[in-house]
């Protein structure tokens, strides 16, 4: 068994001993955050059952998307986005999960293709108020998704949050608790959407995540190690 598969065998079992802890029968999908990984790890990964792939930054993400056409994989686009680069995004990617400006949104549903499937999308809350962070207040969530609902090529799916770090296991909790109640209200907001997506939960922190009703958790250390620093984001 190679490195990687033994850590999608331990990432997954990690997910599933949470599922049956805190009674969850909804499905917890393994996003695997391959930014900065070669190819050849994200082959590893594939062969291993592994189908959702999440980059940040996107010139490197193309590549990887040409190199494995013709596999079964969904493509997540989880940094930040820059406006010029929404047509490609609308165009390669099954998901983007970081929208949080109309504008944005807006671009996107332009840019998908008409002979594709709506683009799946998660609005981007900044849980934890944190000025360095990106992501809609909990305060202009309801506006925003009332808007990004209109538009024709999008699917709006859900939540997306990074919140504040910390050690503490009810402390984790406390933010996804407060995503997870933001979802509910949309929920009722906009019933004709599916809105069936809390996308939260890394590698220190998927088992409070999961407590609180996360489908999908973005893991990238715990699977391929630490991230390469020398690859920045695209000019």
């Amino acid at each position: 068994m190679s490195q990687i598969a033994a850590n999608l065998q331990c990432v997954r079992q990690r997910i599933e001993a949470a599922r049956t802890r805190f009674q969850r029968s909804e499905e917890v999908e393994l996003l695997a955050v391959s930014k900065t990984k070669p190819l050849a790890l994200l082959e590893q990964a594939w062969q291993s059952g592994q189908r959702h792939f999440g980059e940040n930054y996107l010139q490197e993400a193309l590549e990887k998307i040409n190199a494995l056409a013709g596999r079964d994989i969904v493509w997540h686009f989880i940094g930040a986005i820059q406006s010029n680069k929404t047509t490609a995004l609308a165009q390669h990617f099954d998901w983007v999960h970081c929208v949080d400006r109309a504008k944005i949104a807006r671009r996107l549903s332009k840019a998908r293709g008409a002979d594709q499937a709506k683009l799946n999308i998660c609005l981007q809350v900044n849980i934890s108020n944190e000025p360095s962070k990106a992501g809609v207040s909990l305060e202009a969530l309801p506006a925003l998704a009332a808007e990004i609902a209109c538009y024709p090529n999008l699917a709006l799916r859900g939540l997306m949050a990074i919140p504040a770090t910390s050690d503490d296991f009810d402390a984790q909790q406390q933010p996804f608790a407060r995503l997870k109640s933001a979802l509910a209200r949309l929920q009722q907001q906009l019933p004709n959407h599916p809105l069936d997506t809390l996308s939260m939960g890394m590698s220190g922190d998927l088992e409070a995540a999961i407590a609180q009703g996360s489908t999908f958790v973005r893991v990238g250390t715990a699977l391929f190690g630490a991230r390469n620093p020398s690859i920045r984001e695209d000019p």
